[in-house]
């Protein structure tokens, strides 16, 4: 297996204004935001940040934060702390602003100034599966994510 490395930049930072969440874009990619306005929602890659480290980064098993009582492999979470500390959220877009590189959305499951590396309009025929499963200890009775999203985040913000 090879270690080979990649180069990754960020293209922005996920801002929390008092005035709602956002992703500010970095002027060179603004104009990658062409017709995102027209999406309802955007899948947002990040990079935690936070979790960067060599202890990090060597996590290969966890136990979930909402399955405490199960040990799982890192790759069967959503977990920060991984190999390549990559989170992903599909995010509800409010408003998109061009010309100043701000995409307003409604909630993120990530901290203010995380680096943003991707962002990709959310295709319902192409990001949904019809009869997708998921292990029964993670089976909440919830089909679709909540208009104000899972609530994970905002634990933290209290701590």
């Amino acid at each position: 297996m090879s270690n080979k490395k990649y180069d990754l930049q960020s293209i922005g930072t996920i801002q929390r204004p008092e005035s709602g969440i956002m992703l500010q874009i970095a002027e060179p990619f603004r104009p990658g935001l062409k017709q995102l306005e027209h999406f309802s929602h955007v899948i947002v890659l990040w990079w935690a940040d936070q979790e960067d480290n060599d202890e990090g980064r060597s996590v290969v098993q966890v136990r979930p934060p909402y399955a405490e009582d199960h040990l799982t492999g890192i790759f069967a979470t959503r977990s920060p702390q991984r190999p390549n500390p990559i989170g992903m959220t599909t995010c509800e877009i409010s408003r998109v602003d061009e010309e100043n590189g701000i995409v307003h959305i409604v909630n993120i499951d990530a901290f203010e100034n995380t680096p943003i590396i991707d962002l990709k309009g959310y295709f319902p025929v192409c990001d949904r599966v019809k009869d997708a499963h998921i292990p029964d200890w993670l089976d909440w009775g919830i089909e679709w994510l909540p208009d104000e999203g899972m609530g994970f985040f905002e634990e933290y913000e209290e701590a």
